[in-house]
């Protein structure tokens, strides 16, 4: 398996969410292959839908449940669907967190330089904002460099929108994102336990293993309403 072996940077590294490629010496275990996406979806048929429903199992207290958006980007649901099946995201941490604009995770290697084995992914720019919770795949200076990485967004940032492949948004759990450790990157890292996709119905990991050394956090001052509120 072929990797880049120097760093790749962001267009614009004021952003923060470089996601440069590097070398791994030890070739990982083969993933399975990806599902197949209809090329397109009605709304009714993927909101709620546990197909397409992640569950972030975060160490920052609890569960974050994101909704996918397939019918905006499915090859990037179906790469990040695809690792979470395979354990890729089970301990990642979140490598890079910036107070007040977003959280970068994905990077096995928690150093902004790791990705999957697979190859990168073509751009699916879309319409869909960034708005408080939305996830979105981190990339290096080329548009089809995203591969694992991907951020989630603590508040509106419009300037990224039509630039990253926005690909779905936080539905509940909203509290434990914000309670990740802010750093770039930050002196303890917050972590993802465990990611799986809805359907599949993984237990949360034990309580000891979603502690953290703070206090619980608290519910976000934002309504159910606005946090989810229409993407268009």
């Amino acid at each position: 398996m072929t990797f880049l072996s120097r760093p790749l940077f962001l267009a614009a590294m004021s952003l923060g969410l470089a996601a440069p490629l590097a070398a791994q010496e030890a070739e990982p275990a083969p993933l399975p292959a990806p599902a197949e996406t209809p090329a397109a979806m009605t709304t009714d048929q993927y909101i709620g839908n546990p197909e397409y429903m992640l569950n972030l199992d975060l160490s920052t207290g609890g569960r974050v449940v994101v909704q996918l958006f397939p019918n905006a980007a499915p090859n990037h649901v179906e790469r990040v669907k695809q690792l979470a099946r395979a354990g890729f995201y089970d301990g990642v941490k979140f490598h890079r967190v910036i107070d007040g604009f977003m959280a970068q995770t994905g990077d096995p290697t928690a150093t902004g330089q790791g990705g999957s084995q697979l190859p990168d992914l073509k751009a699916e720019f879309n319409d869909t904002p960034h708005l408080r919770g939305t996830l979105s795949m981190a990339r290096a200076e080329s548009e089809d460099s995203a591969n694992s990485q991907f951020f989630i967004m603590f508040q509106p940032r419009f300037s990224l929108d039509r630039r990253y492949t926005a690909f779905g948004r936080v539905a509940s759990g909203m509290q434990y994102i914000d309670a990740i450790q802010k750093g770039e990157p930050p002196a303890v890292m917050s972590r993802m336990v465990q990611v799986s996709v809805a359907a599949d119905n993984r237990p949360m990991p034990p309580a000891s293993a979603l502690t953290e050394a703070q206090p619980a956090p608290a519910a976000p001052e934002i309504s159910i309403d606005q946090l989810n509120a229409p993407i268009r």
